[in-house]
């Protein structure tokens, strides 16, 4: 069996452990994520995904980064650099003024 392995922010997972604990009973590990994302999240989850689809559509964000960043929302050049630190290509600052620009619109 194959399982699709897909990204999702911390907005997300906060919808989806507070459906499933309507649903039923969490497990300790689930609780724990519930609380986390509730406590960090700062997006809501419909502003997260346009949000990963606008840094997307720049084409050189990739999708695991374009999650990364709307979890972080990070303010400064130095924060989005981390970010891309483990990319093979170093981003350019216009690039990153760009991320930045995109980001500030959903705070």
């Amino acid at each position: 069996m194959v399982e699709d392995k897909k990204m999702v922010t911390l907005a997300e997972v906060k919808d989806i452990l507070a459906e499933r604990q309507t649903d039923g009973e969490l497990t300790a590990e689930q609780r724990l994520s519930l609380e986390h994302s509730q406590k960090f999240s700062r997006l809501d989850s419909k502003k997260a995904k346009k949000l990963i689809k606008e840094l997307t559509e720049l084409g050189f964000v990739s999708e695991i980064n374009a999650v990364k960043i709307a979890d972080i929302l990070p303010s400064h050049p130095d924060d989005v650099r981390l970010i891309f630190s483990k990319e093979r290509a170093s981003v350019e600052k216009k690039d990153i003024e760009k991320i930045l620009s995109i980001v500030q619109k959903y705070l």
